[in-house]
């Protein structure tokens, strides 16, 4: 979040901190250039190990890093085909660990057969002590291409193999690279950990295809994703790392990962003495993101599908689609009891139906066996309903995070301010300096999920105290209120200045020597744009409260909120005005605002908001991939890019960004990945414990399911983006605990596998949740009529929906394209006809802040034979809505029809 490296990934060398070895790899005996089916593949000669995986219907693109092979050739350095593992005699304690990356020597060429391209011993790489005798050999099957191992036992004793990895090296490094030439040329890869039906799903960073399946070749389960943290490629914000397909994990698991609830049960094997085991992967090329799952159908790999995904509250009846050519012979939950499943029937095309529901909060594992053996599991996070997350979120935020020092030095008070929930303390100092200074997403975090909660539910007391916060903290100290760059936004409240500060001002107990303690002048710093969006924000959430309820905030103010928060986006583009040339996390607010005004009828406001904006549009429009950050590569500018594409037409762009956004939000049968926008470098600058590590549900899956779900709504046939949009959006609030803490994200580490220590930058991800939560309906041609935030009943032409989200605030309706929303009031249920299209909203009922139900219509998508809805009955039209009176004793009912 605090660097940018001026269109090129990195202009310094990765490589410097290798060092100068000499090659180990055994580049300068030459390659071996096999046709492999859809693949050329290229071996290095001497150690059979890839030197390059190209598809064969693109040209100039390989999956593996070929273009780094010569800098990455020493010792210690992965590349596919090695292997790694831990091993032991049976009675032994100890276990031994064994590479074959860790010192390279020329493997032994074995006789090839009929459909084996190379095979090796690979003896020579691996230390003589070792028990096994390990050949690798590279075949074709069916036409595909496999890579195997067979281990077998040489010694007397039986061998206990406690971990077996293969390490999966595809190229994700980014380093030296432009943005048009990391698009072009390199790729992400996403871990199904599902056990026999696990699979790995690399994906180009275009989103185009081809993209690449790693399934198993025979018994070779997928147990456990481990990262290759000893690879000394250095790694940073322009490489993720490396990781290992772990086929047994139970040696790190009695180790390593001892403090960790894994994902699957770890296991281990023995070998008895002379017996071989044999264990693969096959290389299936694909299409897009979207293809893997017929891909995986097309190859006899079981596929699970959830509605409305792995996030399941407790109180939503959801239901699990499964495909396999073995019939089913036992499904069961762990922890026990944790979830209900029920089997309701096979669908016209083979799909076996279950009825779900989540009974314990946390995660829970469904373990299916086939009865041909094999075995896969899904895992699920379970829970509260909406409204009770939401609630205790925001409870939390206003009691345990809410700042009231009066005499605070950098005039912090009163404020939502960064939480350690392992200490339970306040964080009010760090060294870096934003997290305790109430700004940038690491330090907003906090206020800003406080604030857009109330925009989900509305708490009056929460709202009192965020008004003195607003009116005393945010505009006119975080935010200028007067003079020449009135609007502008600082970089944070709290700096690291000892000699103008009273003494003991500062912890002895932190180590402030480092670049991110600002002074005083680098704090008050107006430059980054990405500090002006949470603002926005909040000044547009208090002209909601004050626009569209009664006596929540004083209802005389809204205009002046409106203004302020035009303002603030005004402010942006000519105080900060590098830094807005990219897309920002949560830009859509700007997109809000600038609605607003127009059904406001404040022309001349609107008018050069949206000039200031189409700017912006038309500069990403004339880019190649218009995703430039001051990060070598982001996936959140992307929200703004697509919401501001999509408004002025330039669908072209919009579907470049769409394109990408899909190709790093997978769809997979995991809540910690299903829906999950790839983030890999914030825990360095927003979390407690600090390292580079794939980041479970961070800020931005809640923030790219915007545009997903802003496409489904154009395009409602389109079941996949529905899949990945609210796997986004419902994976934003997955983390929150049960008593309202809401971490930076969740740590995938095998060794950690739980929620970071600090609420950092979350609130940027609820505020997606919170301007993108919404009930959907829709008509599948294989399963039915099913429900994504509601539960459903059919009966005869009546669909029957009651909404489960916490808001209730929207829906849409997707046989009709039909998108209601609501500025005030909640939906209760909503009866579509399916025969008339006659739509009936059940309204609750009247509060003492909500006397009136504020609707909307929108007809996004363009569908043959639906005519225009309008709503009938109506109190008042005004603002582009419609207003209806709600009953203060029981619902109301509006009709819509054509």
């Amino acid at each position: 979040m605090l660097f940018f490296y001026a269109g090129v990934v990195n202009a310094q060398s990765p490589w410097i901190s290798l060092g100068k070895k000499p090659s180990t790899l055994g580049l300068e005996k030459g390659y071996l250039s096999l046709n492999a089916g859809a693949f050329n593949l290229k071996l290095v000669k001497s150690a059979q190990t890839v030197a390059g995986l190209q598809p064969k219907n693109v040209k100039d693109f390989d999956f593996v890093p070929s273009d780094s092979l010569k800098v990455r050739s020493s010792d210690g350095l992965y590349h596919l085909g090695d292997l790694n593992l831990k091993i032991r005699e049976e009675n032994s304690k100890d276990w031994t660990s064994y590479s074959t990356a860790a010192k390279r020597m020329p493997v032994k060429a074995l006789a090839m057969g009929n459909k084996v391209l190379a095979s090796a011993d690979l003896a020579a790489t691996l230390p003589a002590s070792i028990p096994l005798q390990i050949i690798r050999s590279w075949e074709m099957s069916d036409g595909k291409l496999i890579l195997k191992f067979s281990l077998r036992n040489k010694t007397a004793q039986n061998i206990e193999i406690g971990a077996l990895g293969i390490p999966m090296i595809f190229d994700n490094i980014l380093e030296g690279r432009t943005l048009e030439q990391t698009h072009a040329k390199n790729v992400f890869y996403d871990p199904y950990i599902g056990r026999d039906a696990g699979y790995l799903q690399v994906t180009r960073l275009s989103g185009h295809a081809p993209s690449l399946l790693v399934l198993p070749f025979g018994k070779t389960p997928f147990e456990a994703y481990n990262p290759l943290n000893d690879d000394r490629t250095p790694r940073g914000i322009a490489f993720e790392g490396f990781y290992e397909w772990m086929i047994y994990s139970k040696a790190y698991a009695e180790n390593e990962w001892k403090n960790a609830d894994q994902w699957n049960v770890p296991t281990s094997t023995s070998l008895k003495p002379n017996e071989t085991r044999t264990f693969g992967l096959q290389f299936i090329l694909s299409g897009t993101a979207r293809d893997m799952e017929q891909k995986l159908i097309e190859n006899k790999r079981p596929v699970a599908v959830s509605v409305p995904g792995y996030v399941l509250p407790r109180d939503v009846d959801a239901k699990l689609f499964i495909k396999y050519g073995s019939k089913i012979k036992s499904i069961t939950a762990y922890p026990e009891k944790s979830m209900v499943i029920k089997a309701i029937g096979t669908t016209k095309n083979g799909w076996k139906s279950y009825a779900v529901n989540g009974i314990t909060w946390g995660r829970s594992r469904l373990t299916i066996l086939y009865e041909d053996g094999l075995e896969q599991t899904v895992n699920y996070k379970i829970i509260e309903p909406e409204a009770n997350v939401i609630a205790s979120y925001g409870n939390f935020l206003t009691t345990k995070q809410w700042f009231d020092q009066p005499h605070d030095h950098f005039k912090r008070s009163p404020s939502v301010i960064t939480y350690d929930n392992e200490e339970q303390k306040q964080v009010v100092q760090d060294n870096r300096a934003w997290i305790a200074g109430l700004s940038d997403e690491g330090g907003a975090g906090s206020w800003l999920g406080a604030i857009m909660k109330q925009l989900v539910h509305p708490e009056k007391a929460e709202i009192d105290k965020l008004q003195k916060f607003i009116d005393t903290v945010m505009f006119g100290n975080i935010q200028l209120k007067n003079g020449a760059q009135k609007y502008g936004v600082k970089k944070s409240l709290f700096f690291y200045e000892p000699d103008s500060m009273p003494k003991n001002t500062y912890s002895n107990t932190i180590n402030f020597k480092t670049w991110s303690a600002w002074p005083k002048k680098e704090a008050d710093n107006l430059g980054r744009s990405y500090n002006y969006p949470h603002v926005a924000a909040a000044h547009w959430i208090m002209y909601r409260l004050a626009r569209n309820y009664k006596d929540l905030v004083n209802q005389s103010t809204w205009k002046e909120h409106l203004i302020d928060a035009a303002e603030t986006g005004m402010a942006m583009v000519n105080i900060a005005p590098y830094y807005a040339q990219f897309g920002q996390m949560e830009g859509t607010i700007f997109y809000l605002i600038l609605t607003d005004l127009k059904n406001e009828g404040l022309t001349e406001e609107a008018a050069k908001l949206e000039l200031e904006m189409k700017k912006r549009a038309d500069h990403w429009k004339s880019l190649e991939y218009p995703f430039g950050s001051e990060m070598p590569w982001d996936s959140t500018g992307q929200e703004e890019v697509y919401v501001w594409s999509n408004y002025f037409g330039y669908n072209d762009k919009a579907k470049v960004t769409l394109d990408a956004i899909l190709a790093y939000m997978p769809v997979i049968p995991h809540w910690a990945y299903n829906g999950n926008a790839r983030r890999y470098w914030d825990f360095l600058y927003g979390g407690k414990l600090q390292r580079i590590e794939r980041m479970i549900h961070h800020y931005g899956s809640a923030l790219n399911a915007i545009p997903v779900l802003m496409d489904y709504r154009k395009n409602p046939t389109d079941f996949y983006l529905l899949r990945a949009g609210y796997g986004g959006l419902m994976g934003s609030i997955s983390n929150i605990t049960k008593d309202g803490f809401a971490p930076a994200a969740f740590h995938a580490y095998p060794s950690t596998l739980k929620n970071d220590g600090i609420t950092g930058d979350y609130g940027s991800g609820f505020f997606g949740y919170a301007v993108n939560t919404s009930s959907y309906v829709l008509l599948h041609p294989e399963f039915g009529w099913l429900a994504f935030g509601g539960n459903l009943k059919k009966a005869k032409h009546i669909i029957d929906i009651k909404l489960t989200t916490a808001a209730k605030s929207s829906v849409y309706l997707a046989p009709i394209g039909l998108w209601i929303s609501l500025d005030a009031g909640k939906i209760a249920s909503v009866k579509y006809n399916s025969l008339t299209g006659e739509v009936k909203l059940n309204l609750e009922k009247a509060d003492q802040y909500t006397p009136t139900a504020i609707i909307r219509i929108a007809q996004p998508a363009k569908i043959s034979g639906v005519g225009t809805y309008e709503i009938k009955s109506v109190s008042t039209k005004e603002r582009g809505a419609s207003f209806v009176n709600l009953s203060p004793t029981g619902t109301t009912e509006v009709l819509i029809q054509k």
